[in-house]
């Protein structure tokens, strides 16, 4: 595998994994604005922007499972 295939597959990863932080954000119970924050961050500085988040982004599901189904322990 030459360098550029590398490279084409670590972008898709950082891609893949910028997605899922931003569904994620996207999922919180923060305001609209806040959650726009972080998907800004995330695009424009794909990497820090994703590690930045990790650390001290919004946690949290805005609503969370309510079956039963869902609550069996």
């Amino acid at each position: 595998m030459d360098m550029s295939m590398f490279w084409i597959v670590a972008g898709f990863i950082v891609l893949l994994i910028d997605l899922w932080a931003i569904a994620s954000v996207w999922r919180t119970t923060k305001t609209p604005a806040t959650k726009l924050g972080w998907a800004v961050v995330i695009l424009v500085f794909p990497v820090v922007g994703f590690a930045i988040w990790g650390i001290a982004g919004p946690r949290g599901i805005a609503e969370p499972p309510t079956s039963k189904e869902h609550s069996k322990g």
